[in-house]
């Protein structure tokens, strides 16, 4: 199961995100968490200290292996150089699993320890100075995407991605890789303007979104949200003390969590596990190959020389029942 969490800065986003990622190890639930914000806060908010937290190897840094490692032997893709972010997986790609070795792995995941298990952590690394009037946080969070494009999981495993803040998400097709995307948005005004922005990129897609209510100190809070957001609204949460203790880095085991708190990340595993009877392998191919080609043409064959429209494997359908992955 693929999970984005996005949301406003500010929201409490990625705080949720790391609470999700404990409760579904608490679970007993393998899960690949990355941390797609160029703000890195993920690795902070799962108990890294800073030197854990700057210790993280950027998967922008990576690119060119990854790049290489993934085309494999695809017919489509002579070169690594020729890949951009929207490069979808043909015939002879290399494929990734949440569980496996690879070589990305290696190079781009940490372990992480919790109080219930280990998790693997991916980042796609700050933005620097030395990127000012060279790059753009686009470039960086690209290694994401071309790795969820090459990522096939199962419903008994989960990929949770802390997204960019803000509607920012949309600059390229991200959005559309999740079966399930959790909206954090507090109760104001400005709290549920970006969950309009992200509604109406979700119902031209087909992308699955709930809200998640947080900062939510009463009735009134929770009676704004139902009002604002509708059927959309999948649970709110609250004060927490955990959550005070953690971000001043000393938590206290995830089994005193709050149980109202452990109720809420519940439901959103029900309705996360409930989202895989939707999953549709071939329309996520689909939207795959539609932005590659939105891409190819914009930006993407002027940047590499060639014509990307030609990276596309009109018989491939990225799916659970595909072979292993080739040998590094």
């Amino acid at each position: 199961m693929k999970i984005a969490f996005v949301g406003k800065g500010g929201s409490g986003k990625t705080t949720l995100s790391s609470l999700f990622i404990r409760h579904l190890v608490a679970n007993e639930v393998p899960v690949l968490a990355v941390d797609a914000d160029i703000n890195q806060h993920l690795g902070a908010a799962l108990g890294l200290d800073e030197a854990e937290v700057a210790a993280l190897p950027a998967m922008g840094a990576h690119l060119p292996l990854i790049k290489e490692y993934l085309r494999g032997t695809n017919p489509r893709i002579p070169s690594a150089e020729t890949m951009i972010k929207t490069t979808p997986p043909g015939e002879g790609s290399r494929l990734l699993r949440v569980l496996e070795d690879n070589p990305v792995y290696e190079a781009c995941a940490r372990t992480v320890r919790l109080d219930d298990g280990d998790i693997r952590l991916m980042a796609t690394g700050p933005f620097s100075e030395s990127d000012l009037g060279v790059a753009c946080y686009h470039s960086k969070v690209g290694a994401v995407e071309l790795c969820l494009n090459h990522l096939v999981d199962g419903a008994d495993e989960y990929v949770v991605v802390d997204m960019t803040a803000g509607s920012d998400s949309f600059a390229s097709g991200m959005f559309t890789r999740f079966d399930m995307t959790f909206l954090v948005a507090e109760p104001t005004r400005k709290g549920v303007s970006v969950y309009r922005q992200y509604k109406d990129y979700a119902r031209d897609f087909g992308v699955e979104l709930r809200v998640v209510g947080n900062k939510v100190q009463g009735m009134e809070d929770v009676d704004f949200l139902r009002e604002e957001i509708g059927d959309d609204l999948l649970v709110t949460v609250g004060h927490s003390n955990w959550v005070r203790s953690m971000e001043k880095g000393r938590p206290a085991r995830f089994e005193l969590l709050e149980a109202e708190n452990r109720m809420a990340l519940q439901s959103l595993q029900n309705a996360a596990d409930d989202s895989y009877r939707h999953r549709d392998w071939e329309r996520y191919t689909r939207q795959m190959v539609h932005f590659h080609l939105k891409n190819a043409e914009s930006w993407g064959n002027a940047k590499t020389g060639a014509d990307l429209a030609a990276q596309v494997d009109p018989g491939f359908i990225l799916g659970e029942g595909l072979g292993a992955a080739q040998p590094a």
